[in-house]
């Protein structure tokens, strides 16, 4: 069975000309209800808009669950990379999150530079993690 997509819970944003858009799906295969473990995937695009070279340093993550619980994830770059994007490139990557509830969201930022060292970060706007079949 396929992930279902849950495309009506994605999110987008741009800052200074970087597009972030996430695409979240609920994943039956990894999930156990009956345990209480959901699992979610998401897909993040991110693509640059602007007229500048940008290199994604850190991640932060807010993940707030349905029993409004917050973790925050924090790191160096994305799935192990620190991607350089030329103006006009884009990059895609998946990752997951683990939950206790069938339901939560998750929102939070990317630190950029650019060449000429300039930090800045960039916005990842609120999207849903949610297991289809509760949602009416």
């Amino acid at each position: 069975m396929k992930p279902s997509r849950t495309a009506e819970f994605s999110s987008e944003a741009v800052t200074r000309g970087i597009r972030v858009r996430v695409d979240p799906q609920f994943d039956p295969q990894r999930s156990q209800p009956a345990r209480g473990r959901w699992f979610f995937l998401y897909t993040v695009t991110i693509r640059n808009e602007s007229s500048e070279t940008v290199q994604l340093l850190t991640r932060h993550w807010v993940i707030t669950d349905g029993t409004g619980r917050v973790e925050e994830v924090k790191g160096p770059g994305v799935v192990g990379e620190q991607p350089v994007l030329a103006p006009g490139e884009a990059f895609e990557y998946t990752s997951g999150c683990p939950l206790s509830v069938d339901v939560g969201k998750m929102e939070g930022s990317y630190q950029m530079v650019t060449e000429g060292g300039d930090l800045f970060d960039v916005d990842i706007a609120p999207f849903t993690l949610c297991e289809t079949e509760v949602v009416h």
